[in-house]
């Protein structure tokens, strides 16, 4: 079997398994599909404790392309991102369905040994909750940001648009949840301030969903010289082609099924006008400026010219 032919049963096999999932969310209250571990809300039809008890003793690789996101953040983008820049230096597509680390089950978890460097991972933990592995190796970790208002709004039609996530009953309940950290994955500021405090780290690039979207192909070519793939300025404009939201929206429902809508909706920057009042508007300034107010993360972010009315 070819590489390719590989990664297409792949997809074939994650496209059923979630058609599994969604039977067993239909019938599911809002309090089945999540449960509390250590802290923070998890997804409980993707994710489970023994996944995230299995990832502490997870082998990671000092070649391991890590990207690191706050949910909503731009996260499905560089994993395509990153696996087009892995696909145009080797032309082996990846064999890892499902990037993001605690969504895979404990069992090919294990299986992930035998797959060919590079891997292209994923996660949305707080740093301190990354497996040791990938700390002690100094694996290069690719954090993306992106502004807390188009987060939060691209946040809640997720939940919404996703049947494996709780439903809510308006855009207020769920600001309220977002603003106080009792979402999934916890609280966008205290990610954000972590991350902060290793934004010099040798081993972390940390860029924004904003300046990606400026100008992709300058980010692009940071990403490549970041990981030591040394993509030239050809394969960086296709690799550019292949990852623009319109692209990527194109192939969804070959790449996520039933789940497109829900992962790819807009993509765009300043959508959370269409939802933010006045006085929510407020509350978050007051929650950046706390928490960022002043900070490298905090003027990367260029809040007040992506955040303001």
């Amino acid at each position: 079997m070819s590489a390719s032919d590989g990664a297409s049963q792949q997809r074939g096999k994650f496209r059923q398994d979630m058609e599994t999932i969604l039977d067993k969310a239909s019938k599911m209250s809002s309090d089945e599909l999540m449960f509390s571990y250590e802290g923070f809300l998890y997804p409980s039809l993707v994710c489970s404790k023994e996944t995230i008890e299995a990832l502490k003793s997870f082998e990671a690789r000092e070649d391991d392309l890590l990207n690191v996101t706050y949910p909503k953040c731009g996260t499905n983008w560089v994993i395509q991102i990153l696996r087009e820049m892995v696909y145009s230096l080797n032309n082996k597509e990846s064999l890892i369905d499902q990037a993001i680390i605690e969504l895979i089950k404990p069992d090919i978890l294990q299986n992930l040994k035998n797959i060919p460097s590079p891997r292209v991972l994923s996660t949305h933990f707080y740093y301190d909750a990354i497996p040791n592995s990938f700390l002690e190796k100094k694996v290069k970790m690719l954090v993306v940001f992106r502004n807390p208002k188009d987060a939060a709004v691209s946040y809640f039609h997720f939940y919404n648009n996703n049947p494996v996530l709780p439903n809510y009953s308006s855009w207020d309940v769920f600001f309220q949840h977002f603003i106080s950290g009792k979402v999934f994955w916890g609280s966008y500021f205290d990610h954000a301030v972590v991350w902060n405090k290793h934004i010099d780290d040798e081993n972390v690039l940390l860029l924004t969903f904003e300046e990606m979207k400026e100008d992709l192909p300058l980010q692009l070519k940071k990403i490549s010289d970041f990981y030591g793939l040394a993509l030239t300025d050809e394969q960086i404009q296709l690799v550019a082609s292949k990852t623009t939201f319109t692209s990527m929206k194109d192939k969804s429902k070959t790449t996520h099924g039933k789940l497109s809508e829900a992962f790819f909706r807009k993509g765009e920057i300043g959508d959370w006008k269409s939802l933010f009042t006045e006085a929510q508007s407020k509350e978050v300034d007051a929650k950046f400026e706390q928490y960022l107010g002043g900070t490298k993360l905090g003027e990367k972010l260029k809040y007040k010219k992506y955040c303001t009315f």
